[in-house]
């Protein structure tokens, strides 16, 4: 099996068993329920775009009965190098995915790797790479704790980001990595600490919360390419002057859970 670092491999669950079984988020409504049809229409949109606009490898894992998050594949883990570092759930309702995350990995010749106990850590929801450097979420689901743990396993420079405002409860709601020093962020969803981080380390495009709220920094990039969710003409506009080419695909259904783009999508290193 080829390990190198790969931007365009990609793991995605299908909608199948998808809906709203629970609130474990400030978005989710039990009394605003997810049209399913629609989830399974836009999440084959967001496939189609990533496999044949961007020409991306997708695999897929089969979604379990009574994991219904599980679509919201970013959330399984963190990979670098063939090693899976799992997740470990702060919600008893998402702890029920990971033996299936977990054998998917073996099965394709992982190695796969648990935190420390009593420690959560949510993936690739609160880690993300700038070149080098993690940048990662804490406090809403992710424990600090757990960052020591993975600069540690993978020997890399850490930048832990507090995350204040509990509608960005992932880091990946909050910010994307253009390259090793331009970032996408809504300032809003960090504390006043995180952003002296972020200012001091990366060149800056500041999302409006508007379009914060559409999930605009919840979006794939797979070099030059930047698949976001719709509703967000102001962070397109300032991609595309920036010579990126720029996707949108309308994920209202799974705003409805408190994801969109980047949540469906793992990346596979």
């Amino acid at each position: 099996m080829d390990f190198a670092v790969s931007t365009h491999r990609l793991l995605m669950c299908a909608p199948d068993k998808y809906g709203l079984l629970y609130e474990i988020n400030p978005w989710m409504k039990l009394e605003v329920q997810p049209d399913v049809a629609l989830a399974a229409t836009q999440w084959q949109e967001l496939h189609r775009v990533l496999t044949q606009e961007v020409q991306a490898e997708v695999q897929l894992v089969d979604q379990a009965d009574g994991a219904p998050d599980m679509v919201f594949t970013a959330n399984a883990g963190l990979l670098s190098q063939g090693r899976v570092l799992l997740s470990r759930f702060r919600h008893p309702q998402r702890q029920v995915e990971v033996p299936y995350f977990r054998k998917w990995f073996e099965e394709r010749g992982y190695d796969c790797l648990e935190p420390p106990e009593e420690v959560y850590f949510e993936g690739e929801g609160d880690a993300l790479f700038a070149g080098e450097i993690l940048l990662a979420g804490y406090l809403k689901r992710s424990d600090i704790r757990a960052h020591q743990w993975v600069a540690a396993e993978l020997g890399v420079q850490v930048l832990s980001l507090e995350l204040t405002d509990s509608r960005w409860y992932h880091l990946d709601t909050a910010l994307f990595a253009l390259s090793p020093n331009l970032i996408v962020c809504y300032p809003g969803a960090f504390d006043e600490y995180a952003r002296l981080v972020l200012e001091g380390n990366f060149e800056t495009i500041k999302v409006e919360e508007e379009e914060a709220l559409q999930f605009a920094c919840n979006s794939v990039v797979l070099g030059d390419t930047i698949v976001m969710p719709a509703g967000c003409p102001k962070l397109k506009s300032e991609l595309e002057s920036r010579d990126k080419t720029v996707y949108t695909v309308e994920m209202s259904e799974f705003l409805k859970c408190g994801g969109a783009c980047k949540c469906l999508t793992l990346f596979l290193r």
